[in-house]
């Protein structure tokens, strides 16, 4: 995390002492080189993504046509801010992330995918404020000048209405939240041209409205639309530092179980205690905060001990099973 991101978070948002933020900044993902991006072909029409700050990415590539991107997210490092045209479809407009940052993602929502462009966290969090925002170099060059496919945004007078917007939609245990968060790319739809904007900078979007949420689609809109064939501008955008959060749990009851067990002591230092009321837990994992899986075992008895030394600080949950059912809990380790 950086500093400044930190005291970003410290003053804007009140952070309260007792959560914990994570950060997808992508900055710790590797790039073989400067001014390159993620791509893998090794397994077509497969999710081929990756995870940060808590955050899975898909990603979904296809080998037709040698070899094309189906939809999802990519990260970059491209620094390409003047190139026109598909082949730079991996930078931003800003040629850096977000506070000068080297990585960033590039999201492609391809409206002929074979599914909608999403992100889901393995742990749901408890809110998801937000990230940062901005156009990709392609959308950005395509909506100013036009292009084959494209239209040059406001026409040939400058007063036409034109607008590129981002939906995002928030799912929980795969229903929609009814309620979704809208930001314009670009917006041409004043009377008055001077107010005409194409987005070129990081922008904030929130997302805290939505509430708790464990996955997010987003989808894009353009008033340059074709018959039923959709939209013209290139469906991308570019994003930086999503922010979610994740409220510890101070109490040892394991309330929201379909089965009934206590968990101790909460925080852990070297060992984790799960007492079942009675012996029903079949198996038992516990997953770091990006929800890779860091220990697991099949239960055998009724009182289970966890070793945590190992582990490092931080928030981490327990996922347990008994037969069909299958329960969530938070621990902190100090």
């Amino acid at each position: 995390m950086r500093k400044l991101l930190l005291s970003f978070l410290a003053v804007t948002m009140a952070l309260a002492a007792s959560a914990q933020y994570y950060i997808a900044s992508f900055d710790t993902l590797h790039l073989s080189q400067p001014d390159t991006f993620y791509l893998n072909y090794t397994m077509p029409m497969q999710d081929v993504g990756f995870n940060d700050g808590g955050a899975h990415f898909p990603c979904i590539y296809d080998t037709a046509f040698g070899g094309s991107w189906d939809h999802g997210f990519a990260y970059s490092n491209m620094t390409d801010s003047v190139t026109s045209g598909y082949f730079n479809q991996y930078s931003a407009k800003t040629a850096v992330g977000y506070n000068s940052s080297p990585n960033y993602a590039v999201a492609w929502c391809s409206q002929y995918a074979s599914a909608p462009t999403r992100i889901i966290f393995p742990i749901s969090p408890d809110t998801v404020l937000g990230f940062y925002i901005t156009n990709s170099t392609f959308a950005y060059n395509s909506m100013r000048d036009g292009d084959a496919f494209a239209k040059k945004f406001g026409g040939i007078s400058g007063n036409d209405p034109d607008w590129f917007m981002l939906t995002v939609k928030g799912y929980h245990n795969g229903s929609f939240v009814a309620d979704s968060v809208n930001f314009y790319l670009a917006d041409f739809r004043s009377a008055n041209n001077a107010n005409d904007s194409i987005i070129k900078t990081w922008h904030w979007l929130s997302l805290s409205s939505l509430g708790q949420v464990d996955s997010l689609e987003f989808r894009l809109n353009s008033s340059d639309t074709v018959g039923g064939n959709g939209m013209n501008t290139p469906a991308y955008f570019c994003m930086d530092n999503l922010i979610t959060k994740i409220n510890p749990i101070h109490v040892n009851e394991v309330n929201k179980m379909s089965f009934a067990a206590k968990m101790y002591p909460n925080p852990a230092t070297d060992i984790l205690y799960i007492d079942q009321a009675d012996q029903n837990i079949t198996t038992i994992s516990v997953l770091d905060a990006s929800g890779k899986q860091v220990y697991t075992q099949t239960v055998t008895t009724k009182l289970l001990q966890i070793n945590t030394a190992s582990l490092n600080a931080g928030i981490y949950f327990v996922q347990m099973q008994a037969g069909d059912k299958t329960a969530t809990a938070r621990f902190i380790k100090q």
